[in-house]
């Protein structure tokens, strides 16, 4: 595909911003898979190309809290394990099952999520007791990677939740191995849809530029603010993500609540 180079800025500036946003609260596709979309690709590539440049800001991100010290990945062993695992068979998965349902369910979850960050106890970034052990979390980073590799939508928000409520992290500490945990599930997607040929290579890369300065700066702005700036943060991208879900015309939960209005 051919673009003009204005079109190119503008996608490396998307690209910025969402990884900027992907860095503190997840949710940076919102910016750009609308913006691949919007100059022409097809659904399937646009997802794809993506993942590709999400997975640079998600790596500049992850350097930027690991240099800082807010990951431990010796903790993270056993659930980066399982995401890897839980990510490859969701992406084979999703070539052989209807995701129709999540349509309906995922909005419900989201929504779920927004009202805890918001109403529910403030999370500080203060650790408390952990609920699980690294190993028992495992297997909920694993589900969460199947999701991901299945679906996506979310996974950053449904990171961050479980290792607040069930880790006991910190929220900023939360964030930081969310990051870490999500890149490696986005990594197993582009290995998937790479072996495809889905991916743009081209524009993926040169959007990879704005999105490793996005997630270096988002990664700094999380970690000198905490809490004040990523729970709000959390809040709206989770209920801009139902907002863009629920747009869809093609949604079965959308359908089903027009037509009982009519």
């Amino acid at each position: 595909m051919d673009f003009a180079p204005e079109v190119i800025a503008l996608l490396c500036l998307a690209a910025a911003l969402a990884g900027f946003v992907d860095a503190i609260a997840g949710g940076g596709g919102l910016i750009t898979v609308p913006a691949l979309l919007a100059v022409g690709m097809d659904p399937i590539a646009a997802i794809a190309t993506n993942k590709v440049q999400s997975s640079f800001g998600s790596t500049a991100a992850t350097w930027n809290y690991w240099r800082a010290g807010r990951i431990d990945f010796r903790l993270l062993t056993w659930p980066l394990v399982a995401t890897l695992l839980g990510a490859g068979m969701g992406a084979v998965a999703v070539t052989f099952v209807d995701t129709a349902w999540l349509m309906v369910l995922l909005p419900a979850l989201l929504v779920a999520i927004a009202i805890y960050f918001l109403v529910g106890p403030k999370a500080s970034d203060e650790d408390v007791h952990a609920r699980l052990t690294p190993f028992a979390y495992s297997a909920v980073a694993g589900g969460i990677g199947f999701y991901d590799g299945f679906f996506g939508p979310g996974t950053g928000s449904f990171f961050a939740l479980s290792l607040v409520t069930l880790m006991g992290m910190g929220l900023t500490r939360a964030t930081a191995h969310t990051k870490a945990l999500n890149l490696t599930s986005n990594l197993v997607s582009v290995a998937v849809f790479a072996v495809g040929g889905h991916v743009v290579w081209a524009i993926g890369l040169c959007m990879a530029v704005g999105q490793l300065v996005g997630g270096w700066l988002g990664s700094h702005m999380a970690m000198r603010f905490g809490p004040r700036l990523i729970r709000p943060l959390l809040v709206v991208i989770c209920l801009a993500m139902v907002v863009k879900l629920l747009a869809d015309p093609e949604n079965p939960l959308r359908q089903w609540v027009l037509a009982a209005i009519r």
